[in-house]
C-alpha cells in the first residue's frame, strides 16, 4: 500500500460511516423524541467531533493539509488501520442497525444480561466504534501524520466526555431503575475498566 491508496481508503470508509449514519440522522430528526438537547453545547460537540474527525483528516487526505506533521509512511500500519477501518464500519452499522431508527433512540429500556463486562452501553459504543475508525487508531495508521490524529482524538474526546454525563441522566430519568441496574452491570468504553 502506498500513502496515496492509504489516504483514498481513508476517503472511501468515511464516506461509507456517512451513508450509514446520515440516513438514521435524518430519520431520526423528524421521529418524535420525548427529550433532546440540541443546544448550544450540543452544537459545538458535534462541530469539535466533524473537525476532528472529518473535516481536517479530509483536508489532509485530498489537499495535503499538515504535511509538515507527516510521518515516513510505512505499508504495514496503513494495512492495521485499513482492516481496523473495516471491523468500525462493520461494528457501526451492526450496531446502529440494533439501536432502531437513531443511535440515540434506543428500541426499549436496555436490558442487562450475563456476562456484561463486554456489553458495553449502546451511547458509549457508537461515537467509540466510530471514532475507532476515523478519529483513533485506523486514522492514525492510515493517514500517518501526527497532527491530524491528535486532531482525531480531540474531537471524539470533546463529543464523548461532554456527552456522556447528559446522556446518562436522560436514559435515568426516562427508564428509571432498569436502567440503572444496566448501567451497574456494564461499563461505559473499556470492559472491566470504565
Amino acid at each position: 500500500m502506498t500513502a496515496s491508496v492509504a489516504k483514498l481508503v481513508f476517503v472511501f470508509a468515511v464516506m461509507l460511516f456517512a451513508a450509514i449514519r446520515f440516513p438514521r440522522e435524518y430519520l431520526g430528526e423528524r421521529a418524535p423524541v420525548a427529550r433532546a438537547d440540541r443546544g448550544w453545547r450540543e452544537r459545538v460537540r458535534m462541530l469539535s467531533a466533524t473537525m476532528g474527525l472529518a473535516v481536517i483528516p479530509l483536508a489532509h487526505a485530498a489537499g495535503g493539509f499538515a504535511r509538515f506533521a507527516d510521518l515516513a509512511f510505512r505499508a504495514p500500519p496503513a494495512w492495521i488501520g485499513a482492516a481496523l477501518f473495516a471491523v468500525a464500519l462493520w461494528l457501526f452499522g451492526a450496531r446502529i442497525g440494533r439501536l432502531g431508527r437513531t443511535s440515540l433512540q434506543p428500541r426499549g429500556p436496555p436490558v442487562a444480561h450475563a456476562g456484561n463486562a463486554w456489553h458495553l452501553r449502546p451511547i458509549s459504543v457508537i461515537p467509540c466504534i466510530r471514532a475507532s475508525g476515523s478519529g483513533g487508531p485506523a486514522q492514525a495508521l492510515l493517514l500517518q501524520n501526527w497532527l491530524v490524529a491528535l486532531c482525531g482524538v480531540a474531537g471524539f474526546g470533546i463529543l464523548f466526555f461532554g456527552r456522556i454525563g447528559q446522556e446518562e441522566r436522560l436514559m435515568l430519568e426516562t427508564f428509571g431503575e432498569q436502567y440503572d441496574a444496566f448501567a451497574r452491570s456494564t461499563k461505559r468504553l473499556v470492559p472491566w475498566i470504565y
